[in-house]
């Protein structure tokens, strides 16, 4: 893995050699200003186990970065996606499984570990792989896709989580990013280099779509990631697509 720091100057890239898979890591809410923690999802190839780690990265403009291993957590599926609250004291970590699965932890950034809270694997939540998931700025809303083409709901309230389904396309469409753009409306993308506005207050499917064709040519790859701009969500939307064609391609679009 590496880690990126910049200065007046220039831009550094930082290298942290690892002895596993890295399936998917995200920043924690920043507790003080030379040391952030990283939340990171890790797969050993050999033993066939998965596990979720708290690292600790220091900087100082004097000093190098330094990565530190705090805690870690064995979870019983392979991690496709992560994404967190920014509760600053004990942010929620949402993970998405290859076995179709949501697990939720805390975690807390003064003793550097990792609780398990709760999960979602019932039948009918998902399919297989649960490719994409997000959070709703107010850290107790889950919004995840799926490659069965499932889209939904997650709530945490008193402790405990409960779902509702929001979209199933039983298997025409298979998702794999999603993102929320305000408390009631969020973006997916996946297969096709398609782009789905969903509103909660419009149930029954997309009020709004993207479709592939650019400028009079036919663009097909997969979405993978998407980001919303935060002060122009209302009007614009700022997406990241990663393409598979016949190798790796970035683009930014806009809707």
């Amino acid at each position: 893995m590496a880690v990126l720091t910049s200065s007046s100057q220039n831009l550094q890239v930082h290298r942290f050699p690892q002895d596993h898979y890295i399936d998917s890591l995200r920043w924690l809410p920043q507790l003080s200003a030379f040391h952030r923690h990283i939340i990171l999802a890790a797969f050993d190839s050999e033993s066939s186990t998965s596990s979720l780690q708290i690292l600790n990265s220091s900087n100082s403009s004097s000093n190098p970065p330094e990565l530190t291993f705090q805690s870690s957590l064995t979870t019983p599926s392979r991690i496709t996606s992560l994404t967190t609250s920014q509760n600053p004291n004990k942010p929620l970590i949402a993970a998405s499984t290859f076995s179709g699965s949501l697990l939720l932890y805390t975690a807390d950034l003064v003793n550097g570990s990792l609780e398990f809270v709760d999960s979602v694997d019932e039948k009918g939540f998902h399919l297989g792989r649960v490719n994409g998931i997000d959070v709703s700025e107010n850290g107790s809303e889950f919004v995840s896709v799926g490659e069965d083409g499932r889209i939904n709901w997650v709530s945490f309230v008193g402790g405990g989580l409960s779902t509702r389904k929001v979209f199933d396309s039983n298997g025409l469409v298979s998702y794999g990013a999603v993102k929320w753009a305000s408390p009631v409306e969020f973006v997916s993308g996946g297969l096709g280099f398609g782009l789905q506005w969903w509103d909660q207050r419009r149930p029954g499917g997309p009020v709004s779509q993207f479709k592939a064709n650019w400028t009079r040519g036919t663009t097909s790859g997969i979405v993978h990631s998407i980001d919303i701009h935060p002060s122009r969500k209302h009007t614009c939307l700022e997406v990241l697509l990663v393409l598979c064609l016949h190798g790796i391609f970035a683009g930014n679009s806009s809707l």
